[in-house]
């Protein structure tokens, strides 16, 4: 399995490299680009992995964050070249990562103290649930806070940048009080469900339209 366990980006001099740390050891070479294109490559093109704490690492550029890059893994075992995808997510950065003005927050919207409403959009998981839309939108001292309501009673805590919360009612669908540290782009969650036959953790992104806040 072509499977990237850690993946650290690099940004230097208006570029970025991406460091892929494999999760096994089956590939010799990967190549951006498609599987016919890398043979058709030399092989001072194809990008070797080094080896680091015994695991193998393929040091990739990085044209554009969010966007579906070819990428041609070449197989030891198999000795053939394979098709894969690379997206690398600009929504698991931290936002220190962007420039000043990059991102839109509260500070930078200039939304006063108060109550408001948000439209809010979920991604993610088997996509059979949901978020109630409108949602209660609070802000204070250029903090904000969005009170999520799901569609179902299950979910028992999220996690927001590695802080737990837990639901803010006993009964109905689950709610909870979470900040949000960015509108218009993609902001991760994870919310641990219930309703299988085992809690389970899901990963999730919320969009708040910062258009819709009134």
């Amino acid at each position: 399995m072509f499977s990237i366990e850690k993946c650290t980006l690099r940004v230097k001099d208006g570029g970025m490299n991406a460091d892929m740390q494999m999760s096994g050891k089956g590939y010799l070479y990967v190549f951006m680009g498609t599987p016919e294109d890398a043979v058709k490559a030399e092989e001072k093109d194809y990008i070797k992995y080094t080896e680091k704490d015994g695991k193998h690492v393929f040091t990739v550029p990085v044209e554009a964050l969010d966007k579906e890059t070819d990428c041609a893994a070449f197989s030891k075992k198999k000795e053939k070249w394979y098709d894969r995808v690379l997206v690398f997510d600009a929504a698991s950065l931290p936002l220190s990562a962007f420039r000043e003005g990059t991102v839109k927050t509260v500070e930078s919207l200039g939304i006063k103290d108060g109550e408001y409403k948000v439209n809010v959009t979920l991604e993610g998981g088997s996509g059979k649930a949901s978020v109630e839309s409108p949602a209660k939108l609070e802000i204070k001292g250029k903090k904000a806070t969005a009170t999520i309501t799901w569609s179902s009673p299950n979910y028992d805590y999220m996690i927001i940048d590695g802080q737990k919360y837990l639901p803010v009612n006993k009964s109905g669908n689950s709610s909870f009080e979470i900040p949000v540290t960015v509108f218009d782009r993609q902001m991760k969650v994870t919310a641990d469900t219930t309703a299988m036959s085992k809690a389970h953790e899901i990963e999730y992104t919320l969009i708040f339209d910062s258009g819709s806040v009134k």
